[in-house]
């Protein structure tokens, strides 16, 4: 407990916690079930190329994503690329700038124009009506985003995309098992893209997948993932090597065996938080609808109320080796390899509002009381401590860098 000043680490008070809580932290399993599927796969000598756990894995995919196709991928970059290539994006794609890069980089590295817009500062999600007012001749598709595993305007955007002839993607990284409306999430739209990276509540240590009711696309994908061959020398398409391999694969399954456990593990720290820090001026815990799959725990400070903003609680929250992300600041058409596109004032107020909360199977009940205690203690003394910071009187801080985790 914080009961003074004195006791935070950033002043030279022992850490809350002796080993850091990440957010995104791997969620392994079962390992003698990942262990037998591994020595399944050595005894077949069959290591890649579509072998029989990647089939399997596609299968209960698109049995969880309710759609008739699931193409497994070694990642979602190139998922999202052999998508929009499939679907045949070949100019500007209007997607929201308030994403992971990985997003906006999967196009531009295929040659399509990102077009970056705004948000509802309430969902973090994507404006439909700026989406519809950025729509030109050049306009070759819409990219959503399922943030924070919440629907992306599914009662709007489909509709919305019809009326103007242009194929709908999602970006489904953070929506693997969320539902609206009593159906899974990722049969909104043309097709979504699944991230199964090693810091996804389900992981295949690294992977994607395409995910479509649409056989032809389906079917399109399936090619291009594989050097664009529909047979033996028979390449109708431009393809690259996307291959999931039999390795990610046995991971993979091994994740969604225990998918149900993480879930209830990542509801139960969703409800605490929410309950820990009811009430506290200037500081909103996300409220998702129901069918979240609630890997995400956002909150969001407002420094005009509490009076310390959410740069200074991150590093203080450090010192305690609590590790939390602060998403996605800055948003992508803020960044170098962007810079030059419109302003966009909610996502540029949002990404400097934004902290991601550690949670998953390596966090306890215990643990988010005690990270809720210390953000309460922040707050409640936010102008003192945002005083000391900016004076640098702080007695020290993280020795470890606060960098980047992949999405």
């Amino acid at each position: 407990m914080k009961h003074t000043l004195g006791d935070l680490a950033i002043y030279g008070g022992p850490p809350a916690f002796t080993e850091p809580l990440y957010v995104g932290r791997p969620n392994i399993g079962d390992r003698k079930h990942l262990f037998d599927r591994l020595e399944q796969a050595l005894d077949r000598r069959w290591l890649t190329n579509q072998g029989p756990l990647v089939r399997e894995f596609e299968e209960r995919v698109a049995a969880l994503a309710g759609t008739r196709h699931c193409v497994a991928m070694c990642n979602a970059t190139l998922a999202l690329q052999i998508a929009a290539r499939a679907m045949g994006m070949t100019g500007e794609v209007i997607m929201p700038s308030f994403t992971f890069v990985a997003t906006p980089h999967a196009l531009s590295w295929i040659g399509l124009t990102p077009v970056f817009c705004d948000i509802d500062p309430e969902t973090h999600l994507m404006d439909p009506a700026h989406v519809e007012s950025l729509i030109t001749p050049a306009t070759t598709g819409i990219l959503g985003v399922h943030l924070w595993g919440q629907p992306c305007s599914p009662d709007v955007l489909p509709g919305l995309a019809r009326r103007h002839g242009l194929p709908l993607l999602y970006d489904a990284a953070h929506a693997v098992g969320s539902r609206w409306n009593g159906r899974p999430l990722a049969t909104v739209g043309d097709a979504a893209v699944f991230s199964f990276h090693a810091t996804k509540f389900v992981n295949a240590f690294e992977g994607g997948a395409l995910v479509t009711d649409d056989d032809e696309l389906a079917a399109t994908a399936r090619a291009m993932h594989s050097f664009g061959q529909t047979g033996e020398d028979q390449i109708p398409y431009l393809g690259t090597n996307a291959k999931m391999s039999e390795a990610s694969a046995a991971m993979g399954l091994v994740s969604l065996d225990a998918m149900p456990e993480i879930v209830v593990r990542n509801v139960l720290n969703y409800e605490r938080y929410h309950s820990e820090l009811a009430g506290l001026p200037g500081v909103r815990v996300l409220l998702y609808e129901g069918g979240n799959n609630c890997q995400y725990i956002v909150m969001e400070i407002d420094e005009t109320v509490t009076g310390v903003g959410r740069d200074t609680l991150r590093a203080v929250l450090a010192t305690e080796n609590v590790r939390c992300r602060s998403y996605f600041a800055p948003g992508c058409h803020m960044m170098d390899a962007y810079r030059g596109s419109s302003r966009l004032p909610r996502t540029e107020a949002v990404s400097e509002r934004v902290l991601g909360l550690p949670t998953g199977t390596a966090v306890s009940d215990e643990d988010v009381i005690r990270v809720c205690q210390i953000i309460r203690f922040v707050v409640a003394h936010g102008r003192e401590i945002a005083g000391r910071v900016t004076n640098g009187s702080a007695a020290r801080t993280s020795s470890r860098p606060l960098v980047p985790t992949p999405r």
